[in-house]
């Protein structure tokens, strides 16, 4: 068994290994990809359509995080419209339900065809890219024409395939990992209500 960690020493490791991803956003493609991005989310809110979120655990509150930007709005001073902003984490009732009659894999997938429509957009937030209930989600999501934006970590996934585009973040744990991710989503509604 390893010896008591040394808090300070601990602290440092964690918060300059979040500064080093977070700079990593800015490098590569990845705001060429971001801006892609942005643009299909716009494009659904200009249409009239909607755009939807899924993800677990920490991603489905990133999801419901997400969506209120939408909804509600991301800068203050920034006055506008409610934008369709629909977070498929956040009813008890259809998640329940739809686990129970069809499997988990099924609780995001059916609310893509209940409540999608061709022209919106769905994000995915997962970030191993694996998880089955997501990637059925995207699935439907094509299927129903639907666009679907995914956001990752940094290995190669299922979502590279299922998703119009897939952001990539650098992270060694899940939680720098979703650090990149809502800084990602902000930036994505950001872009997506002022396009």
């Amino acid at each position: 068994m390893a010896g008591p960690l040394d808090p300070e020493a601990e602290a440092r490791a964690y918060l300059e290994e979040a500064a080093g991803n977070a700079a990593a956003l800015s490098e590569g493609d990845l705001p060429v990809l971001a801006a892609k991005a942005g643009a299909i989310l716009a494009e659904a809110l200009r249409g009239g359509g909607a755009v939807l979120f899924c993800g677990n655990g920490g991603s489905a509150a990133d999801a419901q995080h997400l969506a209120a930007e939408l909804v509600g709005r991301l800068e203050a001073g920034r006055d506008r419209d409610p934008l369709r902003g629909l977070a498929l984490t956040t009813d008890t009732s259809a998640l329940t339900a739809i686990s129970n009659d069809f499997g988990y894999a099924e609780v995001f997938a059916r609310q893509v065809l209940a409540l999608g429509r061709p022209g919106d957009a769905l994000v995915c937030l997962s970030t191993g890219g694996r998880s089955p209930n997501v990637l059925r989600a995207a699935e439907a999501a094509r299927e129903a024409g639907l666009r679907v934006v995914a956001l990752v970590g940094p290995a190669p996934s299922p979502l590279d395939e299922a998703a119009d585009v897939c952001l990539h973040v650098r992270g060694n744990s899940s939680g720098h990992v979703q650090q990149g991710h809502i800084t990602l989503g902000h930036l994505l509604c950001r872009l997506a209500e002022t396009g």
